[in-house]
């Protein structure tokens, strides 16, 4: 973690940061008032972040840790927070949050919490994909010095690759291309994404 992030990660960050259900609640109340999170509330957003209230509902139902990754989460030594930057119209967020929610409540050794990215601007800009605030991003922090113990996001590896591919391929609409990668979520049911986990779970804990 590079000086900046230290001074800006701070315990009152944390303390503050929302719970999964805390966060769920914040969007519901938001779209009550046509809203999302951030400044933008057109129709577009709104719809974007009542499909993705409509994903995460149903991965929240869905998901199944894999019996290793659960057999590793519930031995694990270390105890972590799981800072998630994030944005209630974010597809990739609502495809992913879930199964990571899922993962941290296997064990009592990780505490996971959420902020907004446009909220947090200092943040993020410690945490950027190829210069872009792309989200979610995943910062694994030790849960006593807030030392960055490591990052995730803000895909599977698999899927950021496909997703930048079909992004520079000018045949392919941004239309298009979401499309694509929302069904490639929908297929691989979390696969990568918990392969990833428990990869990244071991070599944290190293």
């Amino acid at each position: 973690m590079s000086i900046a992030a230290e001074q800006v990660i701070t315990d009152e960050i944390i303390d503050e940061a929302y719970t999964y259900e805390e966060y769920r609640n914040m969007i519901d109340e938001l779209l009550e008032e046509d809203k999302t999170t951030g400044d933008n509330h057109s129709k577009a957003m709104i719809h974007y972040t009542k499909m993705n209230v409509q994903r995460m509902s149903r991965w929240d139902k869905r998901v199944d840790i894999n019996d290793s990754l659960i057999d590793l989460l519930e031995n694990m030594d270390a105890e972590w927070v799981w800072l998630v930057i994030t944005e209630a119209w974010c597809g990739d967020a609502a495809q992913n949050i879930p199964a990571i929610v899922k993962m941290a409540n296997e064990t009592d050794k990780i505490d996971i919490r959420f902020i907004l990215r446009d909220q947090n601007l200092d943040i993020m800009d410690e945490y950027l994909t190829n210069g872009g605030r792309s989200i979610p991003k995943l910062i694994c922090l030790d849960a006593e010095t807030l030392e960055e113990v490591g990052t995730w996001g803000p895909r599977p590896e698999v899927a950021q690759k496909k997703a930048m591919e079909w992004k520079e391929d000018e045949s392919i609409s941004k239309k298009e291309w979401a499309k694509k990668l929302h069904k490639w979520y929908a297929k691989n049911r979390n696969q990568e994404l918990q392969k990833e986990f428990e990869q990244l779970i071991s070599e944290w804990q190293q």
